[in-house]
């Protein structure tokens, strides 16, 4: 069996393993790591040997770092990646590299229909009817986006809402409040087959999902970070956050979503959003007229080059070939969109 785990931060971690009657066996690690001293790998290979095929990542971890020898200096490499990558060696998980990537980027489109076709494309990639997705959203108007299990009257002011015509939807995706306008804000969504993230804590996914937005802000010359449980982050701040919703269903599949900040209207923002005035009041950010712009602001690019300069990145690495949304696809959503996203039930759900 054979696993790979870019640590996200880190390096690249490869282990080939024997599963002989629920024992590990053969196990060697090896990567573009940096450890010493050179008896380190030894030592972490014999920790691995013999134990049970069905040890979980924490006892795998537990293993290895009992054997480390005394002074092991470890760089790009931890105990917990090691662990994780023998996790999805075992259970057979997919690469970036297995697949062959598809990019929607589509004129601007309603609030309600974003939320339906995120919740279509994942159901087609769970299905195998659909390859891995990379969809860049463009927005017709502005809007609120409230996670699934928020509270719609504690999140939003509807009076600040109708002043500003910003439509709220409510997504499938847990976590926290969206405040989006067209030109200010980068929204993307990743469907994904379930096997890319097998193996991992559903924390770690959101870090092993985020890594290549990382490394195209890098080439942007902006130094992020992951910041758990789902927020991307530079020395100037919040830049993003995610959220995701695992489909379950036939081989299942992963969406996973990022809302970037561009440049926003910080005052309109709190305007909208109630909690956001708390949130934003504890940061010290209470005067109206700030707008919150770290991708404008570090990069000094137009949105669009932002975008575009994601784009390519994404393709330099794993491949990304041009994709649209089919016929088919397109009339299931916009059902959705009407009788579910723009529905009071679905949008109130939870009061």
């Amino acid at each position: 069996m054979h696993g790979e785990y870019k640590i996200p931060g880190g390096k690249l971690v490869v282990v080939d393993l024997d599963d002989q009657d629920g024992v590990l066996r053969n196990v060697r690690v090896a990567g573009d790591f940096f450890l010493e001293p050179d008896e380190a790998l030894a030592a972490i290979d014999q920790a691995l040997e013999g134990a049970s095929s069905d040890t979980d990542t924490a006892g795998l971890s537990a293993r290895i770092e009992a054997a480390l020898p005394e002074g092991t200096a470890m760089y790009g490499i931890t105990a917990e990646g090691v662990a994780v990558c023998v996790r999805r060696a075992l259970t057979r998980a997919t690469d970036w590299t297995d697949y062959e990537w598809q990019l929607i980027h589509e004129p601007p489109q309603s609030p309600a229909l974003h939320m339906a076709l995120d919740e279509v494309l994942t159901a087609q990639v769970a299905t195998g009817r659909r390859a891995p997705t990379l969809r860049v959203w463009e927005w017709d108007s502005p809007a609120v986006i409230i996670g699934s299990f928020q509270s719609l009257r504690n999140e939003v002011d509807p009076e600040g809402a109708a002043r500003h015509g910003v439509t709220v939807v409510r997504r499938i995706s847990g976590g926290g409040a969206m405040f989006v306008e067209a030109e200010n804000t980068i929204t993307y969504s990743l469907s994904v087959p379930a096997s890319l993230v097998s193996g991992l804590s559903f924390a770690d996914s959101y870090a092993y999902l985020d890594d290549w937005v990382l490394n195209a802000l890098g080439d942007m010359g902006i130094r992020a970070w992951y910041v758990p449980l789902n927020d991307i982050a530079s020395k100037e701040g919040k830049i993003a956050g995610a959220a995701q919703k695992r489909v379950t269903a036939d081989e299942g599949a992963v969406l996973h979503h990022v809302t970037m900040s561009y440049n926003i209207d910080a005052e309109k923002m709190l305007d909208v959003l109630r909690i956001g005035k708390e949130k934003m009041s504890d940061k010290g950010t209470r005067s109206a007229k700030k707008r919150v712009d770290p991708l404008r602001r570090q990069t000094g690019l137009p949105r669009g080059e932002v975008i575009d300069r994601m784009i390519r990145s994404f393709r330099s690495r794993y491949g990304l070939a041009e994709g649209r949304v089919t016929e088919e696809e397109m009339a299931r959503a916009e059902e959705l969109a009407l009788t579910k996203y723009s529905s009071e039930e679905w949008t109130a759900r939870v009061p």
